[in-house]
């Protein structure tokens, strides 16, 4: 049985939605977040619903946002967010269920495939970065202390020029 395509609406930095389709897709792999009996869904996954036609999103004349132009909305309010949805849309098309790791100092957090936010803790914190950027010693290790210290792997996701994603994992050991 399929989902029928449900309605959003652009607000802000974020994209809302609520009844039964909405609810439904959130029940089975834990798209958006629950607030307010509404579901609030990040940027990078409302593209993906987008993309993988679950979701139309509508702006504040209640006219459908072109993927072409959410892409662009997105862009102007986070300049990273090619380079972070090519991350996001590899780990889910594999099956893991991906949320943001704000309070963990990352951009995502990773549940191991089957794993759902409330039944266990992520597997991973995962940091995207373009294959040109810089990232020093320093920048390194701060970002394995952080994973280290909420008892999780570091991802390191790079993305290359033609958007394809090579997954680094890091962690600590004593010798």
């Amino acid at each position: 049985m399929s989902t029928k395509k449900f309605k959003a609406a652009f607000s802000r930095e974020v994209v809302i939605s609520e009844g039964k389709e909405a609810r439904s897709v959130y029940d089975k792999s834990r798209f958006g977040e629950i607030k307010d009996k509404k579901i609030l869904y990040t940027l990078v996954e409302a593209l993906y619903l987008i993309e993988t036609k679950k979701m139309n999103v509508y702006d504040s004349n209640n006219k459908i946002i072109k993927e072409e132009a959410f892409i662009k909305k997105a862009r102007d309010l986070e300049p990273n967010f090619t380079v972070r949805y090519a991350v996001f849309k590899e780990l889910r098309s594999r099956g893991y269920v991906v949320k943001t790791a704000l309070k963990f100092g990352a951009d995502f957090r990773v549940y191991d495939r089957g794993v759902k936010p409330g039944e266990d803790h992520a597997k991973w914190i995962v940091f995207p970065v373009f294959e040109t950027d810089v990232l020093t010693w320093f920048d390194f290790a701060a970002k394995n202390r952080v994973a280290h210290s909420t008892r999780k792997k570091l991802l390191l996701a790079v993305v290359d020029s033609e958007k394809d994603v090579s997954f680094w994992e890091s962690g600590w050991i004593k010798p």
